[in-house]
């Protein structure tokens, strides 16, 4: 535990590169599942849990609503779970990737609240980016 806290110290962003590297992970876990059963709904799955990794860990402009990246990811797997609760076949993989998606939500949450401050950092953020579109001047609200 001291040496974790001590890399910490040294570097004050591992944290957020650990959690980025297990939810990217997990991302693709599920992905690589859903892959691996084929047909056209579970491709489309994969496709889509793999370009909301890849925009988990791209840089550049897209580093600026990552918030968003990660609401999108969040609401996509509760809905991915949604759908099996309600279609979906039970089988022991399922089981498995349900595991692993309900992981990647509470990973989510996490880095949710950790890095973008909770649900009002992120109305925060969203009524920003929703004025930015409108082409409206927002003063920025005191944390």
């Amino acid at each position: 535990m001291a040496t974790l806290q001590m890399a910490a110290r040294a570097h004050p962003h591992l944290g957020t590169y650990v959690t980025r590297a297990v939810l990217v992970g997990l991302t693709l876990a599920t992905a690589a599942i859903h892959a691996s059963l084929g047909g056209l709904m579970f491709m489309a799955n994969a496709v889509g849990y793999t370009t909301l990794a890849v925009a988990m860990i791209v840089p550049g402009p897209i580093g600026q609503v990552r918030w968003l990246v990660r609401v999108a990811l969040m609401g996509f797997t509760a809905m991915t779970i949604g759908g099996w609760l309600v279609f979906g076949a039970r089988f022991p993989l399922a089981y498995v990737d349900k595991t692993i998606e309900v992981g990647l939500i509470a990973v989510l949450a996490f880095e949710l609240w950790r890095t973008d401050g909770g649900p009002i950092g992120v109305a925060r953020q969203a009524r920003r980016l929703l004025a930015r579109l409108a082409g409206l001047r927002i003063a920025r609200t005191p944390r």
